[in-house]
């Protein structure tokens, strides 16, 4: 049966993470329309390969997993997965326990509840638990991209977001597109919904992002869509004859 919804996960050196991360999805499973699960390893360094394989060997026989040979990246891992997605929807997550797969349920409701067009449902951090600088740093970037772009999204780089798989797969690809879904989807016609979602601690090991690198990436990637979003050109209604 083709699923409904592609659930995607991208890791990289989360070993220890992956046993009770993959433990909650499958826990929500039952919420759900029909789901597939999609894991991409980013070029671990550490067993998080063999972690995967002892899931899908135990506990989630379904679970799909792909892997790249070098690091390429989040928004690379995320492109690898949505193309393999059978899914019409696709939501995504990270892999490192700070996200609560119950979220999905309630971003889908969101989703189908919504008139007109289907929207991409942002799953929005308004309490963070993270430490000070990387909540202000965070909070600081998101305030310049919403002055910037105007995307209307308090919380543009959190990881649970929601979309239709074809939305997606129009986009131009490039690393750090992750983070600019709403401009870029918004620019295309897709209505944006914000869901407020649970934040949670890291299960165990390090982020693989610091401030420093995070601002100066971020800063060089919102000049790039802004030239981007100012080269798209739409047309506002198409007549066929």
């Amino acid at each position: 049966m083709t699923p409904v919804i592609s659930i995607v996960v991208t890791v990289l050196n989360e070993a220890e993470n992956i046993i009770p991360v993959c433990r909650e999805i499958a826990s929500v499973l039952s919420g759900l329309p029909d789901c597939e699960v999609i894991f991409v390893d980013d070029g671990s360094t550490d067993k998080t390969l063999n972690q995967l394989s002892d899931v899908k060997k135990t506990f989630l026989p379904s679970l799909v997993i792909l892997s790249h040979n070098h690091r390429c990246g989040k928004s690379a891992a995320l492109l690898t997965a949505i193309e393999a997605a059978q899914g019409q929807w696709v939501t995504t997550m990270d892999g490192d326990g700070q996200d609560d797969p119950k979220e999905i349920i309630s971003m889908w409701e969101k989703s189908q509840q919504h008139a007109g067009r289907e929207p991409l449902v942002v799953g929005v951090r308004l309490k963070r638990n993270d430490n000070f600088s990387r909540r202000f740093a965070t909070t600081f970037a998101n305030g310049l991209r919403r002055y910037l772009l105007k995307d209307g999204c308090v919380d543009t780089g959190a990881p649970m977001k929601l979309f239709l798989r074809d939305d997606f797969m129009k986009l131009p690809h490039f690393e750090g597109l992750h983070r600019f879904l709403p401009a870029l989807l918004g620019h295309y016609g897709v209505p944006l919904v914000c869901h407020e979602v649970h934040h949670r601690q890291r299960l165990n090991g390090v982020s693989k992002y610091t401030n420093l690198n995070r601002a100066i990436v971020g800063i060089r990637d919102m000049l790039g869509v802004i030239w981007l979003l100012n080269r798209i050109r739409l047309p506002k209604k198409i007549t066929k004859y």
